[in-house]
């Protein structure tokens, strides 16, 4: 094979990794030749591919990597070894991500408790911490509203209020992904990067976004969030510890959302924020577990949903004590 040949096989490999777009891009079909040489590139059937950095390499296989749904528990291994390898490339990290699956008998629920949440935000700092959420644009899963009495929509509520509290005559009510049994947002998503899982976790699959948005308008909870630009993580603040379906770092371009910290629950630890929350109002547990906490509360409090007319059952219930 011809020098330019190989040049211009190696060209189409530059092109496609450094394109953040290109998964994008070769869904709709624009990238389809190109792909099938670059293929058999990274496969070692062309001349040239031995010259591959070993960071080209390990890109390349991620790029074609399948849906996680799809993988096997050899494939999932391999993808999580060449994620590991990569961040000792590129950031001299040492990450340990975690492919824990759903534990069997568990179908996690949350609750929150409005007559003690104070707003001091300390799950909010806690969560940002936990799952390596972007600092430049202070992205938060978790919001909190400060109520006025009588109201029950955060929509009314104040969620940037920047004073000492509580405040008298306030309450103070969280929001997050709500973990729907019926989710429009994985109805909605036409790559299917995005699902429920067994133990009743929505989850996305952050290599098979496409960043279009769709699950975004179709959550009428606000629980979904967008990366517009690279995120930011300082080096020394980043936690090492991670799951591929939940904390690992995001790219830009990317839909991402409360996981009830899936790297902690699975392992059978609390979500970072019920674990910080300083007055006990956040309650987590397993629904099927009729010696739990989360039933405890079903069953002896007075308990409500958000907007519970839309038939989306979320799993996650405000009650007061």
């Amino acid at each position: 094979m011809s020098s330019s040949r190989r040049k211009t096989d190696t060209s189409i490999i530059d092109d496609v990794l450094k394109n953040p777009s290109s998964r994008r891009t070769f869904l709709k079909g624009a990238s389809f030749a190109a792909a099938v040489t670059s293929a058999a590139l990274a496969a070692g059937c062309v001349p040239g591919a031995e010259a591959a950095s070993e960071e080209t390499r390990l890109q390349w296989k991620e790029f074609f990597k399948k849906n996680y749904r799809l993988m096997t528990q050899e494939e999932k291994r391999q993808t999580v070894a060449r994620l590991e390898r990569l961040a000792k490339i590129r950031q001299d990290m040492d990450l340990q991500i975690g492919t824990e699956p759903p534990v069997a008998g568990v179908l996690y629920g949350y609750g929150f408790n409005i007559s003690r949440c104070e707003g001091f935000m300390e799950c909010v700092s806690a969560c940002i911490k936990e799952n390596n959420l972007d600092r430049k644009a202070n992205t938060q899963y978790i919001r909190i509203f400060e109520m006025e009495p009588g109201k029950l929509d955060p929509a009314t509520g104040n969620g940037q209020f920047f004073h000492e509290v509580p405040v008298e005559d306030k309450f103070y009510m969280g929001t997050q992904c709500f973990h729907c049994e019926k989710a429009p947002c994985t109805r909605a998503c036409p790559t299917k990067a995005t699902w429920k899982e067994p133990d009743g976790i929505v989850v996305v699959d952050y290599d098979w976004c496409i960043g279009c948005r769709y699950c975004q308008a179709a959550c009428p909870y606000y629980g979904r969030r967008f990366n517009w630009g690279k995120p930011e993580v300082p080096k020394d603040e980043v936690n090492r510890k991670q799951h591929y379906l939940g904390n690992r770092l995001r790219p830009k371009g990317k839909m991402e959302k409360c996981t009830f910290c899936i790297q902690r629950t699975r392992k059978g630890r609390l979500p970072a924020c019920v674990e910080a929350c300083p007055t006990g109002a956040r309650v987590f547990g397993n629904l099927l577990d009729p010696d739990s906490e989360i039933r405890y509360v079903l069953e002896h409090k007075k308990v409500f949903r958000m907007r519970e007319e839309l038939g989306t059952d979320p799993k996650f219930w405000y009650f007061i004590d």
